[in-house]
């Protein structure tokens, strides 16, 4: 049987190679995404039964989209995009950096915008398609830190129930994806990892492999267009003042 496709962006390292792998795994045929991570994207491609890999700066919308046009032109049954690129730098809330804003906003919101866009209007599926955009728990568990990202996760988010509400076909469906604390971020210490991302409410780590798990469980369709699943044991539900690796180096001093 032909294999589905999916298109994960920022495929080569990090949760969109969990992701990548777990899609491969399951009988997919899998389009890696990369930005400067040829070398591993290429050798990520290798290990699945059926993958290939793609370049393309996600800093240039037009480009990106351009990239859905041409694989909507060969993919048969491409079911899926997941938007799981970000780039996630510090800047602080009494002073927006401007570089950091321009560019958080163009690669978190505006991109990943434009290629749901390009790929509910091309893509051909014999089901419905889904797009699964990654948020971030930070849109209920708002604090002051990285301000730039976490404006640009909030404006993507906002996108998601107006695609849900026209920009498809009635069978297909728009989710959002927000992640806690998975993986170590900058600079932080084993040390610091292991404080920070236990910083919820059931006080465990939550794996990269759940964040795969809800990307396939997305991709069935069973959960209503617009909604989005939080994956972070319970982070979302809470009130912290500061981003988690702040408050792990506050607990150790």
């Amino acid at each position: 049987m032909p294999r589905p496709s999916v298109l994960i962006t920022g495929a080569a390292r990090r949760l969109g190679a969990t992701v990548a792998r777990a899609f491969g795994e399951s009988g997919w045929h899998v389009v890696l995404h990369y930005g400067n991570s040829a070398r591993e994207a290429e050798a990520l491609a290798a290990s699945l039964p059926s993958a290939e890999a793609i370049h393309c700066d996600l800093a240039d919308s037009l480009a990106s989209s351009q990239m859905v046009e041409r694989l909507a032109l060969r993919l048969n049954d491409w079911r899926v995009l997941v938007n799981c690129a970000a780039i996630f730098r510090p800047d602080d809330v009494t002073a927006l950096d401007s570089n950091t804003y321009d560019r958080s906003m163009a690669i978190n919101a505006k991109t990943p915008v434009r290629m749901a866009q390009a790929f509910l209007r091309l893509a051909r599926s014999k089901q419905g398609r889904t797009v699964i955009q990654f948020t971030d728990q930070k849109l209920e568990n708002t604090n002051p830190d990285f301000f730039s990202y976490t404006l640009s996760k909030h404006a993507v988010a906002g996108a998601l129930p107006m695609l849900a509400m026209g920009a498809g076909w009635p069978e297909d469906r728009i989710y959002g994806l927000a992640p806690g604390a998975i993986l170590a971020s900058h600079d932080q210490t084993e040390e610091e990892v292991e404080i920070s991302h236990r910083l919820n409410l059931l006080q465990r780590k939550t794996g990269a492999d759940e964040i795969a798990d809800a990307c396939l469980f997305l991709a069935q369709g069973h959960l209503a267009s617009g909604e989005t699943l939080f994956i972070d044991s319970g982070q979302h539900l809470m009130r912290q003042p500061r981003d988690v690796i702040y408050l792990a180096r506050e607990h150790m001093e």
